[in-house]
């Protein structure tokens, strides 16, 4: 068995224009200070990161590299969730996802998307250069508004959704394969890919590809009421990547899983700070452990209600904590008798 490495933070949520926030340096010793050895990267983000001149040298990524491990850090993993969301838009949230955008192909969805697809295969070569094995993205959308079916979905609707889907990503999937990274797919409501069902229905557009694989984030499931430790038992195979992050789920007589359009903090399905919500967190890094996931655990803070660097200075210790040290013998080991096929044999009476 392999111990679970970490803990690591996803920088994205804590990048801004004030010290220690606006650059890799600042921020890396910032996350360091907290006890975290690793940091998850977004790609998008110009004040940590150039994506561009990371996909061409590998100077700078030997740079980039040099500036975490300065501060006793390891780069996790790139993330393309922006980008990733951009290679299948749906024309309803054209004008909600043209921010994420860069602003020469705004306005544009063929060109957009196009930029999309060059961002995540530059990401997965800057991943190479880094020397990282996994990558954190979305899938984007174009069945995602027809989720309930009301009026009634037209006959093969959802599979040429699907089709197209698995058509944009293939070739971005063979680039991960060229580069020897696997593409983890965060599962997430406002992409296709939602839930297992819809994984599966990617995988197998894609000829179950060994580069389409996951991201687990248990809090997306409690959100939608998914039994969160039965995924892993099914898909352990392909989680390659994991966020660490809680999340509650309260219905009353007026909302449920829908929300009713309220704000995150009158929401009954929210994100909380690690510990503060309802997640089984010890029962989680007991069954990665157990199926043998030995990358990193990566804290992505969101939380209705509490400072994000609390959240952040919580979140250290709590990953730390709930990391198993693998065992290296069996428990009752004391009790071997030492034996071979002859003493076996005989204590079967099979001579």
């Amino acid at each position: 068995m392999k111990t679970i490495k970490g803990p690591a933070i996803f920088l994205a949520q804590f990048a801004g224009d004030a010290a220690p926030f606006n650059s890799l340096d600042a921020i890396c010793g910032w996350a360091a200070s907290l006890g975290y050895e690793g940091v998850q990267i977004p790609s998008w983000d110009g004040r940590l990161f150039d994506l561009v001149k990371a996909s061409e040298s590998q100077d700078y990524c030997d740079e980039v590299k040099g500036i975490a491990a300065s501060h006793g850090l390891a780069i996790t993993e790139l993330s393309t969730h922006l980008q990733g969301q951009l290679v299948a838009v749906h024309p309803a949230y054209d004008a909600a996802f043209d921010g994420f955008a860069a602003p020469q192909v705004k306005g544009n969805p063929a060109a957009r998307q196009e930029w999309a697809v060059d961002q995540v295969k530059r990401a997965l070569t800057a991943s190479k250069r880094l020397g990282l094995g996994a990558h954190a993205t979305f899938s984007g959308a174009l069945a995602w508004p027809f989720i309930y079916p009301w009026p009634q979905r037209p006959a093969g609707l959802v599979e040429a959704a699907f089709d197209e889907l698995a058509k944009r990503w293939t070739p971005i999937l063979d680039h991960a394969e060229e580069n020897g990274v696997d593409v983890c797919y965060e599962i997430h409501p406002g992409e296709d890919l939602h839930d297992g069902v819809t994984y599966e229905m990617f995988l197998e557009r894609t000829g179950n590809h060994a580069r389409a694989n996951l991201l687990y984030d248990p809090s997306h499931f409690v959100l939608q009421q998914l039994d969160y430790l039965d995924y892993i038992d099914i898909y352990h195979e392909r989680i390659r990547a994991f966020h660490v992050k809680d999340a509650e789920f309260n219905p009353t007589g007026r909302q449920g899983v829908y929300g009713g359009f309220q704000s995150w903090v009158n929401r009954a399905g929210r994100f909380r700070s690690l510990g503060d919500g309802q997640v089984d967190f010890g029962a989680i890094f007991s069954k990665l452990t157990q199926y043998d996931y030995g990358s990193w655990a990566v804290l992505e803070w969101e939380c209705a209600l509490k400072h994000p660097e609390d959240g952040a200075r919580e979140g250290a210790e709590f990953i730390r904590s709930h990391i198993i040290r693998t065992t290296e013998r069996a428990f009752d080991d004391f009790a071997g008798a030492g034996t071979d096929d002859a003493a076996n044999r005989k204590m079967l009476g099979i001579g």
